[in-house]
């Protein structure tokens, strides 16, 4: 007669060893747990929790199933509420912007802090940091509008400025911008000489690349705001290095010359105009004196014959003497009567031009000996004599 016994007694009946060689395990129980035991510990503190348990009498074996249903129910509405909640809530950090979907189509954009989503119908589509200044370089070779090459080098940084348009219109940000930039760049050197790319005109070349890069981005709708672009380097060909070293140098030259010619210019010009305005001011003068004299003359000739008019013998005597005084003045010798005498004196006026006149007040108020008369003091004398006459003259 076959014995049958479970699986989990041990040979005897003893109680002795299990299957996995431990001894006394009911009494000691330092062997693996009872599974069952487990199972059926987890179900009746479930069915404790839910209102129900294992009931005395026949129908034990029914209420066990039922409290096992229960539990396992219960597993799976605690696992699903806290699933629920867990999926829920999320966070956006303050530089960034979370997109919602919601069953597949854009939702909303979501701000800084804490909040909430229906789970499996809103989704997070991605956070975006929009603060955050990304950095695409490039470096290429292109042709000018002269047909030359060159080699330019440009760094471009730019910030997602429109989480939504940057996270569902383009499938990859970098690559659009790459490739934008790069058609920018080739439009502008491309219409533009040589010269123009690698001397001073690369300050236009920039911003011309830096507006047509920003207007390709907003025809395409990508969320991109360009902050900065710069034209890092600019050269031309290795094998024509020296061919352009040469141009450069030769254009530095000009540039020198003509900034040489430009400083005499400002060095000339002002002093020729200064000149030009003191001939005009100049004649200007001598216009007015001319003028002045002959309108002058032409009152004296006037007034000369009105006294004449009046008194025609006087003043016919008195123009032979200013006649004879005018000759006089302009002669260099001077023949002087002396009174109570037969002799003339001779002065050289001409030789006593050169010294003072100090005794002019003394020989007309007849404090002066004539006869009496030192060279110097002769000299002296005609000198003050002579402007004497002019002064007259001159009146």
């Amino acid at each position: 007669m076959e014995l049958t016994m479970a699986w989990n007694e041990p040979p005897g009946g003893n109680n002795d060893q299990d299957p996995w060689g431990n001894r006394n395990r009911g009494r000691n129980n330092d062997g693996p747990p009872d599974l069952d035991d487990l199972f059926k510990q987890l179900n009746g503190k479930l069915g404790k929790w839910l209102g129900g348990g294992n009931k005395k009498g026949g129908g034990n074996n029914s209420s066990g199933s039922g409290g096992n249903f229960a539990s396992l129910i219960a597993l799976v509405l605690v696992a699903l509420v806290a699933f629920t909640i867990y999926n829920s809530a999320y966070t956006v950090d303050e530089s960034e912007r979370a997109v919602v979907l919601r069953l597949g189509e854009f939702h909303s954009i979501s701000p800084p802090g804490l909040h909430l989503k229906i789970p499996f119908v809103d989704q997070i589509a991605d956070k975006i940091n929009v603060t955050q200044v990304r950095e695409y370089s490039l470096s290429t070779a292109m042709l000018t509008a002269d047909e030359n090459i060159v080699e330019v080098s440009m760094t471009v940084e730019y910030r997602a400025a429109d989480a939504r348009s940057y996270v569902l219109n383009v499938r990859d940000p970098q690559s659009t911008i790459a490739h934008a930039a790069e058609s920018a760049l080739r439009h502008v050197v491309g219409s533009a000489r040589l010269e123009q790319v690698l001397t001073n005109g690369r300050d236009q070349v920039q911003a011309l690349v830096k507006e047509r890069l920003q207007n390709y981005l907003d025809t395409y709708d990508v969320g991109i705001r360009l902050d900065q672009l710069k034209v890092t380097d600019a050269l031309p060909p290795t094998a024509v290095q020296d061919a352009f070293d040469d141009v450069i140098k030769a254009r530095e030259d000009q540039q020198r010359l003509v900034n040489e010619a430009q400083a005499y210019s400002n060095q000339i010009v002002p002093v020729a105009q200064g000149q030009a305005e003191r001939q005009l001011a100049e004649a200007e003068a001598y216009r007015q004196e001319v003028v002045a004299k002959a309108t002058g003359e032409s009152n004296r000739f006037l007034a000369l014959l009105e006294e004449y008019d009046k008194a025609p013998e006087i003043t016919r005597q008195r123009l032979y003497l200013d006649t004879l005084q005018e000759i006089y003045s302009n002669s260099s010798k001077v023949l002087m009567d002396v009174e109570g005498g037969n002799n003339m004196m001779y002065l050289p006026l001409d030789q006593l031009r050169r010294n003072g006149s100090q005794t002019l007040n003394e020989l007309a108020n007849g404090e002066i000996d004539v006869n009496n008369l030192t060279q110097s003091e002769v000299s002296n004398l005609t000198d003050q004599i002579i402007n004497e006459i002019n002064r007259r003259n001159n009146r």
